[in-house]
């Protein structure tokens, strides 16, 4: 696996690739791997040519309060662990050649950017998206994969791909869990050892909507309400939201009628944990 830091030498490589008629798989990623990202990789190289993974922790989607300084980073263990799932390339740009001193450029999706976590992180997916449209312009990718646990992520660049007709084919993975359920994220690592056991009950909380939805409940507010009581009486966390959305607008439902996202964020300790499940009626 090849490390690259030059975004000049990023782009010379990638095209080349692309002129060579290489289908290439690009996953996104901020570093500090674990199974999810690991399992976007190894999806990216049963379906593509060229594995290209991108590690980036980008400023421009934290707020000024926003954990950038203590993300976990860890370049020597990240290398290893995309190498092994099938990496061919770890893209690794230098923060001043993504953004120079004279930038000017946003992008911003409206109404998506809006609800679910945008209410509690401004700013956040207009930095989400910048520096995607940025990275797909630089590996020029045939597909791009994403994961289902970042649902509201995932909305909001699909919109952008597809209203600045970027030729990318996005593919979005299912959710990777514990296996107490808890969705894997780089940020668990900052949870205590009680807060971990805690952090459990958020996915809990989330299968047993689902299961009231398999019986028949289709009224959003019960199930809402029912998330909450779990979530209090079993973590003790501090709920942002719970809300049951429109998996393609993210619209609040009143009623679960067709595909609808329950979508959880939480703060378990000092640690902001998301999570979403997709439900429909049985009948």
């Amino acid at each position: 696996m090849r490390l690259i830091t030059s975004v000049h030498t990023a782009q010379n490589i990638f095209l080349k690739l692309k002129q060579q008629g290489k289908r290439t798989g690009f996953v996104p990623t901020m570093g500090a791997f674990h199974e999810g990202h690991l399992s976007l990789m190894r999806q990216a190289r049963k379906e593509c040519d060229v594995v290209v993974v991108s590690l980036f922790v980008n400023p421009a989607q934290f707020g000024p309060k926003e954990d950038l300084s203590r993300y976990p980073r860890d370049l020597g263990k990240d290398r290893a662990l995309a190498a092994s799932a099938g990496a061919d390339y770890l893209f690794v740009p230098r923060a001043s050649d993504m953004y120079a001193p004279e930038f000017l450029t946003r992008v911003r999706v409206d109404v998506l950017s809006d609800g679910l976590c945008g209410r509690f992180r401004p700013g956040h997916f207009d930095g989400v998206v910048l520096v995607v449209a940025k990275l797909l312009n630089i590996v020029q990718p045939e597909r791009m994969f994403l994961g289902q646990k970042d649902a509201q992520q995932v909305a909001v660049i699909r919109r952008m791909t597809d209203d600045l007709n970027f030729s990318v084919k996005l593919r979005v993975c299912p959710v990777v869990r514990e296996k107490d359920g808890l969705a894997m994220s780089s940020r668990n690592r900052y949870l205590s050892d009680e807060d971990r056991v805690r952090a459990a009950g958020i996915y809990a909380a989330l299968s047993a909507a689902r299961e009231a939805v398999a019986r028949g409940e289709s009224d959003a507010q019960r199930i809402i309400l029912q998330i909450k009581q779990l979530i209090n009486d079993g973590t003790g966390a501090s709920i942002e939201y719970v809300s049951c959305v429109d998996i393609k607008t993210l619209k609040d439902v009143g009623k679960i009628n067709g595909k609808v996202m329950i979508a959880v964020a939480a703060r378990v300790g000092n640690t902001r944990l998301i999570d979403n499940i997709i439900v429909r009626p049985s009948s």
